[in-house]
């Protein structure tokens, strides 16, 4: 999809469709008012008919408008101009291009200048815009044998309000492929997306970019480096574990790079402490961490960013079988502690500490690890929030404002000492769980315990990665949004 800049006064514009807002009650904008005068008030007419409220949702798609090079004009409810802000724009942007994208309607142009008028500045309405419609746009066919028409939507245009729009367009797009490409791995059944597979996905990734590289470590290397908790996980299972480093160089070599490290659970079972039979298939999206990271990735080698970045993605497959760990069984780590494991659904936790233990020798500036750890997190937050934990609170900070600017918000819990009782064991350094209380900060505690030289703040996504029920049943791509407003924020190091 080709999206683009245009200077032309908003009426010579020769799009199959102009998206033009109205205001609640039926005020037009300046950019609105003037088409309207074009069109012989036809727009006005409408806007003031009184069959619509304007409510962000409400729409009117007027056909062969006269003295008008576009075929069709798509008036679209933006709500109080008074009300409107970031998130308003954003369902604004993301429910018009839902629309588009339903006709056949090949070039299409947003009105953005009423829009910019009243709430947030041009640049983040255009990169806001390009990621809309790329989202708007995914459609999953990977296991289809559909031939279903769809519509063909080809190239989006925005007016030149401003510099840098182009620039903001390309950021937008690429946030936008970044998710589809996180929510494509998400939506593989676990049959097709093996450990192995995410591993080719990798290698594939890093044969476009001439700054991307990428190691796969495979179970005889790990046996090597003593990763004996993530091996533990993978035990049931006749899929291998593959540990998937990505390196992004886009910095010079006295830059620290970003680690972002993915939970890479392609089915999880629950192991021997197996899961109840009622939506077992959702834990295919298990290894959504693992998606968003290489997402974030794919999506900072499109812009090439100048900064370094190591992607890692821990994957595993959790079985019960003859071989599998069992309740009771102790594991070393990577980093010589031993892990009493008392649940082996708690596996997450189990492959990350030995990935952010391997981290450490890439004396990272930070490391943020992304995963759907926890039911906790879902009982207390839903589907909105990504729950965050960390030991840096100035990262903490700055990842909460970049929650807030990309609208893929987190928030915090507490990661106090009073919590790290609760993974005392008898018989081993700690256990895999702490008991029925607190589950979110307690696996952040487990986690913790790996985290002791660097930066580090942990996401838990298990509310946010994927949506369970009806047509939007599937992976969201979050939090490739917030993890790419991270990045974009990092100094220039070039």
């Amino acid at each position: 999809m080709q999206f683009s800049v245009t200077p032309e006064s908003i009426a010579e514009i020769p799009a199959d469709c102009l998206v033009i807002p109205v205001w609640k009650d039926g005020g037009l904008g300046k950019e609105a008012s003037a088409l309207d005068a074009t069109v012989s008030g036809a727009l006005g007419r409408i806007a003031a008919s009184g069959d619509y409220l304007w409510d962000i949702g409400d729409t009117h798609l007027l056909h062969g408008p006269e003295d008008c090079a576009a075929g069709r004009i798509l008036l679209a409810g933006a709500g109080a101009p008074d009300d409107f802000g970031a998130t308003e724009a954003a369902k604004f942007l993301a429910g018009n291009a839902r629309i588009v994208l339903a006709r056949n309607m090949p070039q299409v142009h947003f009105g953005l200048a009423d829009l910019e008028a009243n709430g947030p500045d041009a640049q983040w309405l255009a990169a806001r815009l390009a990621q809309a419609v790329e989202v708007a746009a995914y459609r999953y066919r990977a296991t289809k044998a559909s031939t279903k028409r769809e519509a063909v939507l080809e190239g989006v245009s925005a007016p030149a309000l401003a510099d840098g729009l182009e620039q903001a367009l390309r950021r937008g797009q690429a946030i936008g492929r970044g998710m589809n490409r996180a929510r494509e791995l998400g939506n593989l059944p676990g049959n097709i997306c093996t450990p192995e597979y995410l591993a080719s996905h990798a290698r594939e990734l890093a044969e476009g970019s001439g700054k991307l590289s990428v190691d796969v470590l495979d179970e005889e290397q790990m046996r090597e480096l003593k990763m004996g908790s993530l091996l533990s996980v993978a035990a049931g299972s006749i899929e291998e574990a593959r540990l998937i480093v990505l390196h992004y160089k886009g910095a010079g070599d006295d830059s620290k790079p970003a680690v972002l490290v993915g939970k890479g659970i392609t089915f999880d079972t629950g192991g021997i402490s197996l899961k109840p039979g009622l939506a077992m298939d959702e834990m295919k999206f298990d290894m959504c961490g693992a998606a968003s990271v290489l997402g974030t990735v794919a999506a900072v080698a499109e812009l090439q960013l100048p900064i370094n970045l190591v992607g890692m993605v821990a994957a595993a497959e959790n079985m019960p079988g003859g071989k599998a760990t069992k309740p009771g069984d102790i594991v070393t780590s990577m980093s010589g502690k031993t892990i009493e494991i008392l649940n082996t659904d708690a596996e997450g936790r189990l492959v990350l500490c030995d990935a952010l233990t391997y981290a450490e020798r890439f004396k990272p500036a930070c490391v943020i690890d992304i995963a759907t750890l926890t039911g906790a997190a879902v009982a207390a937050f839903g589907n909105h929030a990504n729950v965050m934990l960390g030991n840096d609170q100035a990262l903490m900070d700055r990842l909460l404002q970049c929650g807030l600017n990309s609208l893929d918000r987190a928030w915090q819990l507490p990661l106090w000492d009073e919590y790290q009782k609760q993974l005392d064991s008898n018989f081993a350094d700690m256990a895999n769980i702490g008991g029925k209380l607190a589950g979110t900060i307690t696996a952040a505690c487990f986690l913790s315990r790996y985290t002791e030289n660097f930066s580090w703040a942990h996401l838990d996504i298990a509310g946010s990665a994927w949506h369970s029920e009806g047509a939007r049943k599937g992976a969201t791509g979050r939090p490739v949004p917030l993890l790419m407003e991270f990045l974009l924020s990092l100094p220039n190091k070039d």
